[in-house]
């Protein structure tokens, strides 16, 4: 079947088989078929969805097209990653790798970078001067086995057609589609061939899922694919109606981590969804038996200096240099509240395309990006504010940039005279 025929079919709502799916994706990793029919073909998948069958297909298709690591066995290593359907302000993926690492625990954890309006983990580390999320398949494997994490992006031989479909996605708005999101996270985790994978599927304004029902069913697609390839598979549905933890932006998230890293107090929104991720990985690893058990323990290797140390040979190893101070931003000022309230709701995607307006995002595939800009101590929802305080505080190199992004975050805010009736819980349900 043509390549035209196979979007036409997709485009009318029907399913489509396994050769299908395999000989477009495959075709468009090596170049026969074009970004324009892969676009369109990403579209109509977009607006007609996909069965689980189907997605499992997708997914598989897209390992399929490169290399799967292959991790020395028969010692007692166990090898084990995380995921979030990323959010604003998500910097877990920065403390949870070394965290888990200091267990004894291999985390080899490919990332991706901004996607909409949501932060990149690869474009935060690589506000560190000299740090590489280019590493090969080879260098991957000794980073992981000599210190014991890393964080990267993906290899030209893993998953390829996840690369070339990744930069596609950003920039014809087919970001919050389910099948392409699944087959996306797992096409990388899969190709790494780790134990088991622990996803946090995030939902709210600040997410690609904009409801907890989306939010299940895209965990309960992910759990099913998951295990179907015969890896050990759970999901946790977290809230991302406002910030996780208290900056937002590239490099102000890695200062962020590192003083938590350091010893200093953590917001504890940021430290809670921390902990209980890296224990839902040293489970999966049996290393601890509930999250009860091994939380304290967590706690103190995270903020003792020892998941510090761990970071900084993750950098070290990727060519970071880890004396030099991060990117600052030439200015810093309040955006102020107009009005007296409390914050009842919070338009969270609202924040991230505030980022990006300052430059600390892409508006088109392959844009540089300036590391240093961003907000900090953000009002959280159920906080009062008096009209003139800080919103936030905004971190900016550029006037007219910060004059854009201030009113931005101000159309952000929903403040009103009475506290929110209702807040939905950071860690919902849990599904395996």
């Amino acid at each position: 079947m043509l390549p035209a025929q196979i979007i036409e079919r997709k485009r009318d709502g029907h399913p489509l088989t396994e050769e299908q799916i395999r000989s477009f994706i495959l075709g468009f990793t090596r170049g026969d078929i074009p970004d324009y029919q892969m676009a369109a073909l990403a579209m109509a998948i977009c607006l007609r969805g996909m069965t689980t069958e189907e997605t499992f297909w997708l997914t598989r298709a897209m390992v399929d097209s490169g290399q799967i690591i292959h991790w020395p066995r028969g010692g007692d290593a166990v090898y084990c990653d995380k995921h979030s359907t990323g959010g604003i302000g998500d910097k877990t993926s920065l403390l949870l790798a070394p965290l888990v690492a200091c267990f004894g625990v291999k985390v080899p954890m490919i990332s991706g970078r901004g996607l909409g309006p949501t932060g990149g983990t690869l474009d935060k580390l690589e506000s560190i001067a000299g740090f590489r999320t280019d590493l090969s398949l080879a260098e991957v494997k000794r980073v992981t086995e000599e210190v014991g994490c890393c964080i990267t992006g993906a290899t030209p031989e893993i998953a390829p057609a996840d690369r070339k479909l990744y930069a596609l996605r950003d920039v014809t708005a087919t970001v919050p589609s389910l099948p392409l999101i699944v087959a996306s996270i797992l096409s990388k985790k899969l190709a790494e061939n780790v134990d088991g994978l622990v996803l946090d599927v995030k939902w709210g304004s600040g997410a690609f899922m904009r409801t907890p029902e989306a939010a299940r069913e895209l965990a309960q697609t992910m759990v099913a694919v998951g295990t179907r390839y015969g890896k050990k598979t759970v999901a946790l549905l977290t809230d991302m109606n406002q910030p996780l933890g208290e900056c937002i932006g590239n490099a102000l998230e890695v200062r962020e981590c590192i003083e938590i890293m350091q010893g200093k107090s953590a917001p504890a929104d940021l430290l809670e969804l921390t902990l209980t991720l890296a224990a839902e990985m040293l489970i999966m690893a049996g290393v601890a038996k509930n999250v009860a058990e091994i939380r304290e323990i967590l706690q103190k290797k995270l903020t003792d200096g020892e998941a510090l140390r761990k970071f900084e040979a993750m950098v070290t190893a990727q060519g970071g240099a880890w004396q030099r101070d991060l990117p600052r931003a030439r200015h810093v000022r309040p955006v102020r509240s107009p009005v007296t309230g409390v914050v009842q709701a919070i338009a969270c995607a609202e924040i991230g395309y505030a980022v990006i307006a300052l430059g600390g995002g892409r508006r088109v595939a392959g844009e540089t990006i300036d590391p240093a800009v961003g907000f900090e101590r953000p009002k959280k929802i159920g906080e009062t504010v008096e009209a003139g305080e800080p919103l936030a505080w905004m971190h900016y190199n550029d006037q007219t940039r910060a004059a854009e992004a201030e009113t931005m975050v101000q159309r952000a805010y929903v403040i009103g005279p009475e506290p929110p009736t209702h807040r939905p819980r950071l860690i919902g349900e849990r599904m395996s």
